[in-house]
């Protein structure tokens, strides 16, 4: 079959286009903007892109167009489909009737941790031999690939260990964000999950949901697809998620915690960043990482409860999760130049901003840390939770907050105003250079440099290592 994607450039979408090629079919897409990186990715999987969406594009006469939830009525494309009547499917559609129809879904839902908690669920099966596939919206180093439809069953990480069929097991980062234009069911409902996690739920995405009630509804929709031999895996610390669970569950349920011993999972902290995992009052081991920071904890405790579900031994997973290497831009070290380390990291809620924040605290200790905040995410740029900001920067000891002031990543408040409470201790900029400029000022030897966004961020880890080799005439 040959697919036709609209919006290929997306993280969803490009990847939803290589598990498609992978899968035997022709893949051809367009986007507004097609660049690297995702467009080097698409091409060397020999996938032909086409920058914009102009009617022509009708001429390739494909067997189906996959509509991202990127496009919106009065697309040229969109309009030229609708128009003569050609067949078209959402994305999340056509993956679980296509791709997830006869495997074993794990699904990770959440407003916070999803790429983080799919990746190391999608290792530890990894691990164990199970050959999972998956779709994850980012780049889990022990991949090096966002997707796959499968893997090669055999030894990993050089132990024998059980295989399994490689179409059996996928997993998947199960998004509360809208389908397309022509469906506003969230698009989770469209995997079928055996396997569910709830990690989190506060309210996000202010530009399609209005209030947080109206995200519960979608989650229980979640719920209600799970079938009565799969399992939820629930956070029992969320009230959210316990409103969710009350509306009705008719499958399987455990809940997680990070130390309520009434919980079916929980762990206790040891030294350093190292926990101990218990499953109803018996110890299974103790996870000793290189990761940290609370929200960490609970995502790993998380995925080694799902991957219980799908017969992996919690001491396995446990050894799997020794050898997680995290996710490409959560918590990445872009460099290092004279003692001043620069890191990147995809933050973007007031609760993921301050969890990885406090974990980087009980890492450095007294050291310093310069916090650089771009408020980027639409709910960000609407101001819906807005207040909530100054509070969650305060574990750093200096805030750079950037808001662009024109064009399409403009911010929609007042920056100064916003952070005024934290005095001295932040700044607010709108040209880059400034912001640059300002943090290089103030850096000295021993500080971190912690960059959230959850964009590009106009290459600002890289400005500010060469900004700081010009200043200490040092060498990264």
């Amino acid at each position: 079959m040959h697919i036709h994607i609209l919006g290929i450039c997306g993280t969803f979408m490009g990847g939803l286009a290589v598990l498609a090629k992978q899968a035997g079919h022709t893949v051809t897409g367009c986007d507004a903007n097609v660049y690297p990186p995702m467009s080097t990715q698409l091409e060397s999987q020999g996938i032909s892109l086409i920058e914009g969406f102009d009617p022509s594009q009708l001429e390739l006469n494909p067997d189906l167009y996959v509509i991202g939830n990127v496009v919106s009525r009065g697309n040229p494309l969109m309009e030229a489909i609708l128009d003569r009547g050609l067949r078209y499917v959402s994305g999340p559609q056509w993956i679980g009737e296509q791709l997830l129809r006869d495997k074993w879904v794990l699904a990770v839902a959440g407003t916070h941790g999803k790429t983080t908690t799919s990746s190391m669920l999608a290792w530890i099966l990894e691990y164990a031999g199970y050959s999972p596939g998956f779709l994850i919206g980012g780049v889990p180093l022990n991949f090096g690939v966002s997707a796959r439809l499968s893997g090669r069953s055999g030894d990993v990480g050089g132990a024998q260990k059980e295989t399994h069929h490689a179409s059996d097991f996928f997993v998947i980062e199960a998004d509360e964000y809208d389908t397309a234009f022509f469906d506003k069911r969230s698009k989770f409902v469209h995997y079928h999950a055996k396997t569910a996690i709830l990690n989190n739920l506060e309210y996000d995405h202010a530009d399609i949901f209005p209030d947080i009630g109206a995200i519960e509804t979608q989650f229980h929709h979640l719920v209600r697809t799970v079938p009565r031999i799969g399992r939820l895996i629930v956070n029992a610390k969320e009230q959210t998620l316990r409103n969710v669970i009350a509306r009705g569950c008719w499958s399987e349920k455990e809940a997680f915690s990070d130390g309520d011993d009434q919980t079916d999972w929980y762990f206790r902290l040891q030294e350093n960043e190292d926990f101990e995992v218990f499953f109803r009052g018996q110890s299974q081991g103790v996870v000793a990482w290189q990761l940290n920071g609370a929200h960490n904890r609970m995502n790993a405790i998380a995925a080694i409860a799902a991957a219980r579900h799908v017969g992996v031994a919690p001491q396995l997973a446990i050894e799997a999760l020794a050898r997680f290497v995290n996710v490409k831009r959560r918590m990445e070290k872009r460099g290092e130049v004279a003692g001043i380390c620069v890191i990147d990291d995809f933050a973007h809620h007031p609760t993921a901003i301050a969890t990885t924040l406090e974990g980087l605290r009980r890492q450095v200790g007294k050291g310093r840390i310069l916090a650089v905040l771009e408020p980027r995410s639409n709910t960000m740029k609407m101001g819906a939770i807005k207040q909530a900001l100054p509070a969650s920067l305060s574990a750093a000891d200096k805030a750079y907050v950037f808001g662009a002031q024109e064009g399409k990543d403009a911010i929609g408040w007042d920056l100064a105003s916003t952070f005024q409470e934290l005095g001295s201790r932040v700044a607010t900029h709108h040209v880059l250079s400034e912001l640059v400029n300002a943090i290089v000022l103030d850096a000295i030897p021993g500080d971190t440099v912690l960059v959230m966004s959850n964009g590009g961020f106009g290459g600002v880890h890289q400005l500010i290592l060469n900004a700081l080799e010009k200043k200490f005439n040092a060498v990264i």
